[in-house]
């Protein structure tokens, strides 16, 4: 019965911590994320945190499809300067920053406006090599509302000045955002580390 007790007492104080750190990111990411293109200020980078292009159905994935429209909507209005996008290409046959590139190319940006970072295998490495490989201490990132708050606090941390433009959402917030959250600070709090640096990449 102790035993019971203490593990349902864990329980709960994960529950409440998981819940505090959710509200905790959100809080701290106040005032920074912008719905309207035109009150945003402006940047010279702005960066896309990656996404898969297809949904499981085999579908386009809405929340890649909205993140591409949102860069597009920033650099047409003379928000951006030039996108810096973010992703995974851990294997062959999957290169989620090649497909932004050319889906980006696709709706009138520039090739030569756009750079590609092919280990951002999850927000902390994008936001920290974003500063480390491509010396972008101010950056405005490019996701839904619930993922930018998340990369702000990420960013704030490593004194990042980062702003967010929210592309369209699909659907309230996810529920695996609260564990997202929860793994962030806990990443922060033991200094993970990206999982490749390398060669300095200068964006001009």
């Amino acid at each position: 019965m102790k035993k019971l007790k203490l593990l349902i007492l864990a329980g709960i104080l994960v529950t409440i911590s998981v819940l505090v750190t959710f509200h905790w990111v959100g809080y701290k990411a106040k005032g920074l994320t912008y719905n309207d293109v035109d009150r945003i200020p402006k940047n010279k980078v702005g960066l896309v945190l990656g996404a898969s292009r297809l949904a499981p159905s085999g579908n386009i994935n809405l929340f890649y499809k909205h993140r591409v429209d949102a860069a597009v909507a920033l650099y047409k209005a003379g928000k951006i300067e030039y996108i810096l996008v973010s992703g995974d290409n851990s294997r062959k046959d999957y290169d989620e920053p090649t497909d932004f590139k050319n889906d980006l190319i696709e709706k009138g940006i520039p090739a030569e406006r756009i750079f590609l970072d092919y280990a951002g295998f999850r927000t902390l490495d994008s936001i920290v090599r974003a500063k480390e490989i491509f010396g972008q201490d101010s950056i405005t990132i490019i996701s839904q509302k619930f993922h930018n708050e998340r990369a702000i606090y990420i960013a704030q941390h490593y004194g990042i000045d980062a702003i967010a433009y929210n592309a369209k959402d699909v659907f309230k917030r996810p529920a695996r955002e609260y564990l997202a959250r929860a793994k962030a600070s806990l990443d922060l709090l033991f200094n993970v580390e990206p999982k490749f640096l390398g060669d300095k990449i200068a964006i001009k």
